[in-house]
């Protein structure tokens, strides 16, 4: 008989416990994103449940009240028994309520959700060996990507991901053609337009939805005359001469990536550049077992494998490829040149040449 650790055995489940009140708080934060709660402490300052509740149009003092006591619980809210008022600390505020902070994190519960909803559809995908098709997954899953990615846009897109390429910036300045290869509903795309109004812009997604989405983006910008937006897969794009390609998270999301870096090598000017941004990760699985690992790899299982599988070839490139398993596709597409010209905490910048 196999003795049990009991210490090993409470730490696991301490774990557990963790674990499940994260998982457990996707609702209520939704609820109080949705509502304004966070924002209205933020903006108002401590309050009581009843106070609270009037701030937000009058929402049911009782409901408020166990809601912010699960915040509290959660660590995402502060309360004070002596008061009995809730608040946010500054760090909190960063988090919940500052949509353009690098941590805003409002997208992430989103994603939480769709994840969940489209789990039975994810499960059929395990019995069959198939795909889902991206847009299907859930009610709005690229709406979810979307509201995810954009604080790590806003922050790194113009501060760091663009510069660190060579001689890209410059190109930018005095006004290049750029390709944004699956925009998505076309934050990437109209973040690039307003810092170089030199350059014309063009964003393509195989997902029409998405391209609605972004083409009312630009309007409500006020950049339509030098971004436009075309629903296409990504190596059936006709126009060539980019000075710069652009692919935010979505090339291990392709089904054959192999061929879409040959078609990039196809539409790239022969000075330009592809840049490719993905998730940071090592090259083994090893490499990988930490929290940022953690999150790419579930997400990867639910939303990434199922949307290559659904389409042609059906790579299943995943999330946590790795640095050289990237390199190595992107090679194979005819770039001569592929080097790491940044990262960070959740992202790699890969920089390819002719």
């Amino acid at each position: 008989m196999t003795m049990i650790d009991e210490a090993g055995l409470n730490a696991f489940v301490g774990k557990m416990l963790g674990d499940l009140g994260g998982v457990f708080s996707v609702p209520t934060v939704r609820i109080g994103i949705r509502l304004g709660l966070f924002e209205a402490l933020h903006e108002g300052g401590p309050a009581t449940a009843a106070e609270l509740a009037a701030r937000t149009g009058g929402l049911a003092v009782r409901y408020v009240r166990e809601w912010g006591l699960a915040q509290a619980a959660n660590g995402y809210a502060l309360y004070d028994a002596t008061t009995d008022r809730f608040s946010l600390s500054p760090e909190q505020a960063l988090v919940f309520v500052v949509k353009d902070s690098p941590v805003y994190l409002a997208g992430a519960f989103e994603l939480a959700a769709a994840m969940i909803e489209a789990e039975p559809k994810v499960e059929e995908c395990f019995r069959q060996g198939s795909g889902v098709r991206w847009g299907d997954h859930a009610g709005c899953l690229f709406c979810a990507t979307g509201q995810f990615f954009r604080p790590g846009y806003v922050n790194n897109i113009v501060q760091n991901w663009l510069p660190a390429l060579d001689g890209v910036e410059a190109k930018l300045q005095a006004g290049a053609r750029v390709a944004d290869v699956g925009c998505g509903v076309g934050f990437s795309t109209l973040l690039m337009a307003k810092a170089y109004p030199k350059s014309s812009f063009v964003g393509f997604d195989f997902h029409e939805p998405s391209i609605a989405s972004a083409r009312e983006h630009a309007r409500e910008h006020g950049l339509g005359d030098r971004v436009r937006f075309e629903a296409v897969a990504a190596k059936e794009i006709a126009e060539q001469g980019f000075d710069l390609v652009t692919m935010y998270d979505c090339l291990h999301d392709m089904g054959d990536p192999p061929g879409c870096a040959a078609h990039m090598r196809r539409i790239v000017a022969d000075d330009g550049t592809w840049m490719i941004v993905e998730p940071n990760a090592g090259d083994t699985p090893a490499d990988n077992m930490n929290p940022v690992g953690r999150l790419f790899y579930n997400a990867s299982t639910m939303i990434c494998i199922p949307t290559s599988l659904d389409q042609e070839v059906g790579e299943g490139l995943g999330a946590q490829a790795g640095e050289a398993r990237l390199s190595e596709v992107i090679r194979s597409g005819g770039f001569g040149s592929v080097r790491r010209a940044t990262d960070g905490p959740f992202n790699m910048v890969l920089e390819a040449r002719g």
